[in-house]
């Protein structure tokens, strides 16, 4: 929990710094302008469209329609600031990640090496591929939201899913090799589900929520960096020629 709790302090510590401000409204910006007119103009016929399907069908035959409606109404909101954040999550990734890891990285790991691939391919398509399957898996869970306690839960730890498997691959892609990653991920796997769990929390907080995928960017930014230092224990980075190499300490 330590290193959770000092990767993020050192990301509410790099928002002291001005510009990073400006890369951190942007996606909750435009996730806003997103969620406000998707429920101005489609809320009502969402929920009318959940009425029709299971399981508030179901619900409805058994004459609990005042349930159905109401698991119809909360799931239009759920699905409306799922979408809002969801936007957000992918800009934040796509676009925004790699300005705040530069930023992160040269003003406080300047000593790693980047020895991983520089691929903003890879990062785009990892985040898509997270999307895809957030969304199937959330779809596929949709019933268990019936059983007490499994609709507050699940879609919290989805969300800790999607943050940790989009930010965390994107924090280290640049600096870590393969192998190191395929360490970290071993070594540090819980800790890494933990803090996407405490930015899911934090995601469900109405407006607050939309800043959190790039508070996340930050987060793991701070988490991974800080992990691949500790794993390169011994080793000392030279930088020759603007190319980084790393050295043994004799």
């Amino acid at each position: 929990m330590t290193e959770i709790v000092l990767a993020l302090g050192r990301s509410l510590r790099t928002l002291g710094r001005g510009r990073v401000w400006l890369l951190f409204f942007g996606p909750a910006a435009v996730a806003l302008v997103i969620w406000i007119a998707l429920m101005v103009f489609a809320l009502e016929s969402l929920i009318a469209t959940l009425l029709e399907q299971p399981p508030m069908t179901w619900l409805a035959g058994w004459g609990a329609v005042w349930l159905a409606k109401l698991g119809a109404v909360l799931g239009g909101w759920l699905l409306i600031l799922a979408a809002a954040f969801v936007t957000a999550m992918l800009l934040a990734a796509i676009f925004v990640m790699p300005l705040l890891l530069n930023h992160v990285a040269l003003a406080d790991y300047p000593e790693l090496a980047r020895v991983g691939k520089d691929s903003v391919v890879a990062g785009a398509w990892n985040s898509v591929a997270a999307l895809l399957l957030y969304i199937v898996g959330m779809l596929l869970t949709l019933p268990l939201w019936l059983v007490p306690g499994l609709g507050l839960v699940l879609p919290i730890l989805w969300m800790a899913w999607l943050t940790r498997r989009t930010f965390a691959f994107d924090a280290l892609t640049v600096h870590a090799t393969d192998q190191e990653w395929r360490v970290l991920r071993r070594e540090h796997g819980i800790p890494l589900l933990v803090l996407g769990v405490t930015l899911a929390l934090l995601a469900h907080i109405p407006l607050l929520g939309l800043l959190t995928p790039t508070l996340a960017a930050l987060a793991y930014s701070h988490f991974c960096l800080e992990a691949l230092r500790g794993l390169r224990q011994g080793a000392l980075v030279a930088v020759i020629d603007e190319q980084p190499k790393i050295e043994e300490v004799k």
